[in-house]
């Protein structure tokens, strides 16, 4: 007759099983309670948590996170990303030198006035408080209206946070900057109309009426004022169309598609406009120039605004143009346009001719450079189309022009061939002139 073998055998065995776990669990919440009493520990560990309830979720209903679980995610990211932004300022001004101080407190961006802000996805920026004001309705921060600025440049922060220097204009700042080693770019003064956008004043009643939208590309970095691609889109499109025309300009620079579409809120309701145009760049979709790889990390984000940006001009009766930034690597060396912009190409909702490519534009005016240069025996190691001589990637002068050549006769075809028209010229001066200067910088 079998026996079955006294409890008592296995017992150290379950002993020793029972006390790896308990050691396990003990470590774990060690761990857990170590990481919880350091504020950014206490992030990643929500931010875990979170991920891990959202694959949980996904993996039983195939469905992805709601829109108000993806905003308080983002709330969430940004929160800390001002939070070390902040933290790196303020351990930065105390370790620097009192030239570099001076320069932040004239400029308005010291630690106890600086304006911490996000912009794209949760990337911060330190901007001047003197040139920028907080925005609490989706924008994070916006131009402030009827202020003169300057651009400085080369100002070096070891360690530094990541500093947008767009300075007052005056003699104060101009002697801080050069006591501590910045560049004023004198080409680059920069003035608002009342409505906090660069620019002339926007004008309800012309005839024919636009918004742009977009980032420091349309903001014209490094630009003058009567230099910027919607200064000359409105010039091209008097020419085209031979009334008066008023484009209210709102890009600001570190913006993404989110601002872009606050900005049509606010701005589209005053100017009630025939057009909107909408500038993407790569920065918009990814890192850097990720998207260029193929690494495109907020590409759904991006067509998630997009479509709402879309959405409004429908519901509004304005022609909305998705017009993707041609960057200088596409134009000097490679161009990868299967993924930038081909991705954007794949989330933009509207027709095919309201998306609207310049970058054959770009090459083969970059082409016309060439040979010029070949015919004179000049050199010409990097393209005039963008501010590349200060090490700038932005468009220059020249490039703002063509974008506009460009951007405009897509508009004006479209205006023709949808049934939309310019609404009647009310009384006033038309513009007789195009901006008074159209060259590229020396």
């Amino acid at each position: 007759m079998d026996h079955a073998p006294p409890p008592a055998s296995a017992s150290p065995s379950r002993r020793v099983r029972r006390f790896k776990r308990f050691i396990i669990l003990l470590t774990l919440a060690l761990v857990a309670g170590t990481i919880a009493s350091f504020r950014v520990g206490r992030f990643y560990a929500v931010q875990g948590a979170n991920a891990a309830r959202t694959a949980v979720v996904r993996w039983v209903t195939g469905l992805g996170p709601d829109r108000s679980e993806i905003e308080a995610d983002w709330a969430r990211k940004r929160r800390r990303a001002v939070e070390g932004t902040t933290e790196v300022l303020t351990k930065f001004y105390d370790g620097t030198d009192e030239k570099m101080r001076a320069l932040f407190r004239t400029a308005g961006m010291d630690p106890e006035h600086g304006l911490v802000r996000y912009g794209r996805a949760d990337q911060t920026f330190l901007l001047s408080s003197q040139v920028f004001e907080p925005d609490d309705q989706g924008r994070s921060y916006r131009l402030r209206p009827n202020t003169r600025s300057v651009w400085l440049r080369q100002v070096t922060l070891h360690n530094g946070p990541f500093g947008l220097f767009q300075v007052i204009d005056a003699p104060a700042q101009r002697q801080a900057a050069g006591e501590a080693g910045a560049i004023v770019d004198e080409p680059s003064i920069t003035t608002t109309n009342s409505w906090g956008l660069r620019g002339p004043e926007p004008d309800p009643t012309a005839p024919l009426r636009g918004v742009v939208l977009g980032d420091s590309f349309m903001q014209g970095m490094f630009n003058g004022d009567d230099q910027t691609p919607p200064v000359y889109l409105t010039a091209q499109l008097w020419k085209l169309e031979g009334v008066r025309v008023s484009v209210a300009n709102t890009g600001h620079i570190g913006y993404s598609p989110e601002q872009y579409y606050y900005a049509l809120r606010e701005y589209g309701e005053r100017m009630k406009p025939h057009f909107v145009v909408v500038s993407v760049c790569p920065n918009d979709f990814g890192e850097g120039f990720d998207i260029l790889k193929g690494r495109a990390d907020w590409l759904d984000e991006a067509a998630y605004w997009i479509d709402l940006i879309f959405g409004w001009c429908r519901s509004h009766d304005a022609i909305c143009v998705l017009v993707p930034v041609p960057t200088y690597p596409q134009v000097e060396s490679s161009r990868k346009d299967g993924f930038y912009p081909g991705l954007v190409n794949n989330i933009f909702p509207g027709p095919p001719a309201n998306y609207c490519d310049p970058l054959e534009r770009f090459l083969d005016e970059n082409l016309q450079f060439r040979k010029q240069a070949k015919e004179t025996g000049a050199s010409m190691a990097r393209s005039p189309l963008y501010n590349r001589h200060i090490d700038d990637d932005h468009f220059s002068p020249k490039g703002a022009d063509v974008w506009a050549e460009y951007v405009a006769r897509r508009v004006s075809l479209l205006m023709a061939t949808s049934g939309r028209s310019a609404s009647p010229s009310p009384p006033g001066p038309k513009v007789t002139s195009r901006p008074s200067s159209t060259e590229p910088r020396r």
